[in-house]
């Protein structure tokens, strides 16, 4: 059976000198899952276009994960558009290194035009063009799709007294293994997915002193709830709120935590109880609501991301936490513009490998529509 490549034609845009203003119809700025799923819905659609890419390999945000971090779904449920993730042997939940390979045959098998080592520093109107100007060069385009993601943009709440503690403070960003903690005490703030899976990571080992610590008591979702039945339930969600109806909350409603293997054997070996939010930092740890206080070696704030948007700060677009106002995916107040895979704001489950095709093929349809006038 003949690849889509064989079938639509290899369209990409000839490399050229970076001091040379190149043209296309659309750039899509960002490597990872949803920039590949724009470029293979763009491709289907027959239209020129190029993927900047600011990672010097393939994988996007995945090549940096934790070690022990494995998907919340199988992988045939994992897949993006036209091409199913294999099962990877021993493994029901995938790790992070099968995610990337996986990804990078995605790429070479459609051969998508990814531009790495190259990080887009500013878009601006330039009349019926978009201009972006990268690090290697500058492109004018018809359309410009960012799928940026979040990962670069690690959020830490402000806590009185942070810059007095003495103590290692690093973020989900820069955690691998409990290794690099052997012997230490250690605090993982945060009541989601990525806190309690550190968490646990950090209890199972055995040679972690660790205390987990959230805004709230936690909500762990049923066991037999895995991303499958997320994904359905952003899904239906989106569908009841587009359609006029009310919030159905869905699975997501009964918590907030899935309970992957290593979180269920540690939570029922009781090594995960949670502890509420200290209240300030000491020079040696912190201080909790009681006045009491713990030494600490290290802190590791699980405390989410924000969009990694400042590129496109020229079109005076952000809002609250730095979103953009969009309809679907194309944002409001540029019509040349569309986000995608940022979270249910850029699409249903937008943000996860399945959940990326659909407001991707969305996407590229309405560029298409617009570039052919």
């Amino acid at each position: 059976m003949p690849s889509l490549r064989d079938s639509l034609g290899a369209h990409r845009s000839s490399p050229d000198s970076s001091s040379v203003t190149r043209t296309t119809d659309v750039v899509v700025v960002g490597g990872g899952q949803a920039g590949l799923a724009a470029g293979y819905h763009l491709r289907r659609q027959g239209l020129d276009f190029v993927i900047l890419d600011a990672e010097p390999g393939p994988g996007g945000a995945w090549q940096h994960m934790w070690d022990s971090l494995h998907l919340f779904s199988p992988a045939d449920h994992s897949s993006l558009p036209g091409r199913l993730m294999p099962t990877q042997p021993g493994n029901t939940y995938p790790d992070a290194g099968h995610v990337v390979e996986y990804l990078a045959d995605y790429e070479k098998r459609y051969d998508l035009p990814v531009q790495r080592g190259t990080r887009a520093e500013a878009v601006h109107r330039d009349g019926d063009r978009l201009l972006v100007e990268a690090d290697s060069g500058t492109w004018r385009a018809k359309a410009v799709v960012s799928a940026t993601g979040t990962w670069s943009r690690p959020f830490v709440p402000t806590i009185p007294g942070r810059g007095i503690f003495a103590g290692r403070q690093l973020h989900t960003v820069n955690y691998r293994s409990p290794v690099d903690f052997a012997g230490q005490r250690v605090i993982v703030v945060g009541g989601g997915n990525s806190g309690a899976q550190i968490a646990a990571d950090l209890a199972l080992d055995g040679d972690v002193d660790v205390t987990w610590t959230t805004q709230r008591t936690p909500r762990f979702l049923a066991d037999d709830i895995d991303g499958r039945a997320l994904f359905d339930a952003a899904t239906a969600r989106r569908r009841a709120l587009d359609a006029g109806r009310g919030d159905t909350g869905g699975v997501a409603s009964l918590g907030d935590i899935v309970a992957v293997p290593p979180i269920r054997t540690a939570r029922d070996a009781g090594l995960l109880q949670a502890r509420l939010m200290f209240s300030r930092h000491t020079a040696t740890g912190v201080q909790w609501a009681d006045d009491s206080r713990s030494d600490v070696d290290a802190i590791i704030w699980c405390t989410g991301f924000r969009p990694a948007l400042a590129y496109l700060a020229p079109l005076g677009l952000r809002g609250p936490r730095g979103h953009v106002a969009t309809s679907g995916t194309q944002a409001v107040g540029e019509a040349r513009l569309h986000l995608l895979g940022y979270g249910d704001w850029t699409g249903p489950a937008s943000a996860t490998l399945i959940g990326v095709g659909r407001p991707a093929r969305e996407a590229a349809h309405q560029i298409a529509r617009r570039v052919s006038r």
